[in-house]
């Protein structure tokens, strides 16, 4: 099947006549003779052989390309349109009008789409289309026959649906209370992540406002040319991202973890990895080499797995923590489930996986993990709520943990016991944002498998000379790097609807100090040898622009410190500070304006600018 996807402001066909094909179909009445939609997502259609032998699959398939398309443009006006010029290799009619009209049945019945038109197989028609101009109005999707639309549910993905849960607040004093009736007065974000987990839906109704602001802010965007979930990252953006990579790595780094890198592709027959493949709670991307039928890895899990059943491991090397940052994860994450940043298709996460000889020290381990990841995200400045599963019986064998983890977060957790276990793991810990549009999504994870290391043959050698299985900790200290970005754009947007000031960690914002010469042809070169001197990312906005709209610019990019340079500066070196971060007004000298930074730097890596330090030079990414 070939579809051409044309988002249009407006669409009208009329049948001109009858063809030879539309003899040997049901008459046409009048009133399908003509159609028109306005704002509507156009979709030409050509039914190629072979589609027909499964209709129903083939329709299904189509509706989850459709769905990725509207979900990006964010349109729900769709017109179903035959358009045979697409292909020469095409479907006979009767079996081309099952697959329309099984496809035309589904969108009907699909919640995303608001209104679905259906133009008429087989009659000659005019058409009259109007197609808008942004990067995604046009995209041309090429679907292949096969069985369904993708790969079966794992076990892990059936049994994500089939749990009991007991529903629990634990609070730091090691009370347990019912999560429906516990009164959530003064955790109102708690109350919030509770409901989502027990009810909510991933499906947006509307966009989230992360993705206006890292549009606005020119940080990352949808890529039309790849697959859905699939970005693009600017300079600026790619800087944040960059530098959220760094820091994680140097934590990483000083815990103990050695670094490694992995492939991003495995082979669907390995006898270890197609039994994981069952376990693991994601949906693959499949690809053919050879003869070979492979996987793209959601995790760095199976790279590491089996290094780690290579390698002599002494009961003296525990805990053994090895790290990847995964620049490239994949998961076909279903289309309606895509939402900006919020959950991708391909992402960034470091992923550790660390043995332990034992309970308790799988346990002291799971704590260091926990005060590590809470240390994250006090450093991105986002209001978390904290999550742990586990399974009834170890819960109740090993309860101290839990309420070690309460009191580290300083506040109730949302605790879900499971009646039995349903997946790898006994135990799991999540840092969890709260959006805009009270949906929660998880960031930081800490896991302790009981299962893997066992079927993956990972051995130590203990005290005794013998082999032993050891348990096994998953630790993604921050979650996905691009969903960071998106808690901290979704907080800020929740502030900013509080009146307060939209801002990025100072550690982070892409520009941390603006110069803005007064007059730019006296003042820039001084304003340019300024900028050497100060220890952090400068620019200079020596644009020919009026003084005011220069500093609304600044604001506007969040930039924490402004500094307006003129004569009086010049002379007197004592710089006038604009602190976006208390709305204060300050003056320092450029020694005491470095020891301001170097507070706000303490223990966090840095970068250069990523951008030309002349915003007279810079390009505009977003036209």
């Amino acid at each position: 099947m070939k579809i051409l996807l044309l988002h249009a402001d407006h669409f009208r066909f009329h049948v001109t006549g009858e063809t030879a094909i539309s003899k040997g179909l049901e008459p046409l009445a009048e009133s399908d003779r003509t159609g028109a939609m306005e704002q509507v997502l156009v979709c030409m259609i050509a039914v190629e052989k072979g589609d027909g032998e499964d209709p129903g699959a083939m329709a299904q398939k189509a509706l989850v390309v459709i769905r990725d398309q509207c979900a990006q443009i964010r349109e729900t006006r769709l017109m179903l349109y035959p358009y045979a010029h697409l292909s020469g290799n095409l479907e006979s009619p009767r079996a081309a009008v099952a697959v329309l009209d099984g496809l035309t049945t589904l969108c009907r019945q699909d919640p995303a789409f608001s209104e679905v038109g259906r133009a008429p197989f087989g009659w000659y028609k005019g058409f009259d289309i109007q197609v808008k101009g942004h990067p995604l109005s046009e995209a041309v999707r090429s679907l292949e026959p096969g069985a369904g639309s993708g790969p079966a549910e794992s076990s892990a993905l059936k049994n994500e649906s089939r749990k009991k849960s007991t529903w629990i607040i634990l609070t730091p004093a090691g009370e347990e209370f019912p999560a429906e009736s516990f009164n959530y007065a003064q955790h109102r974000g708690l109350e919030q992540f509770y409901r989502y987990e027990t009810a909510g839906s991933r499906l947006s109704e509307e966009p989230p406002p992360h993705i206006r602001l890292m549009q606005e802010h020119e940080l990352v965007d949808y890529e039309p040319g790849s697959d859905a979930g699939n970005f693009r990252w600017y300079p600026k953006g790619y800087l944040i991202k960059k530098l959220l990579e760094d820091q994680v790595s140097e934590q990483l780094h000083k815990l103990g973890a050695m670094r490694v890198e992995t492939p991003i592709m495995y082979d669907r027959n390995h006898p270890a990895l197609s039994k994981y493949l069952d376990k693991f709670p994601a949906r693959q991307y499949q690809l053919q080499s050879d003869k070979g039928s492979y996987f793209l890895r959601f995790a760095a899990c199976f790279g590491q797995y089996l290094m780690k059943r290579d390698m002599n491991i002494s009961y003296r090397h525990l805990p053994l923590r090895l790290y990847e940052l995964t620049h490239y994860s994949f998961r076909r994450e279903q289309s309606g489930e895509l939402t900006g940043l919020k959950r991708l298709r391909a992402f960034t996460m470091p992923d550790m996986h660390t043995l332990c000889r034992d309970i308790e020290q799988a346990v002291g381990e799971f704590l260091t993990h926990v005060d590590l990841s809470l240390t994250w995200a006090a450093d991105l400045h986002y209001q978390s709520e904290i999550g742990l599963r586990a399974v009834a019986d170890f819960y109740h064998a090993n309860r101290d943990y839990a309420v070690q983890v309460a009191r580290k977060a300083g506040r109730p957790i949302l605790l879900e016991l499971w009646e039995r276990r349903y997946f790898y793991f006994v135990t799991k810990f999540e840092i969890n944002v709260v959006d805009s549009q009270g949906k929660s999504s998880a960031l930081s994870t800490v896991q302790i498998d009981v299962e893997n290391p066992k079927d993956f043959g990972i051995t130590f050698v203990g005290p005794d000379g013998q082999d032993h299985t050891p348990l096994m900790l998953h630790t993604s200290l921050s979650g996905s790097i691009d969903r960071n970005l998106y808690a901290i754009l979704e907080q800020q947007a929740i502030g900013m609807t509080k009146g307060s000031r939209g801002s990025f960690p100072f550690w982070l914002a892409p520009t941390q100090v603006r110069l803005i010469p007064i007059k730019p042809e006296e003042h820039t070169d001084f304003c340019l040898e300024l900028a050497s001197r100060i220890a952090a990312r400068v620019d200079v906005d020596e644009r020919g622009e009026s003084l005011n709209r220069r500093i609304r610019a600044a604001e506007k990019e969040w930039v924490p410190l402004i500094v307006v340079v003129g004569r009086d500066e010049m002379d007197s070196g004592q710089l006038p500070i604009r602190v976006r971060e208390d709305k204060s007004n300050r003056t320092f000298s450029v020694d005491d304006l470095n020891a301001f930074i170097r507070e706000r730097m303490v223990g966090k890596v840095t970068a250069p600018l990523s951008l030309p330090q002349r915003l007279s030079l810079r390009p505009i990414f977003r036209g």
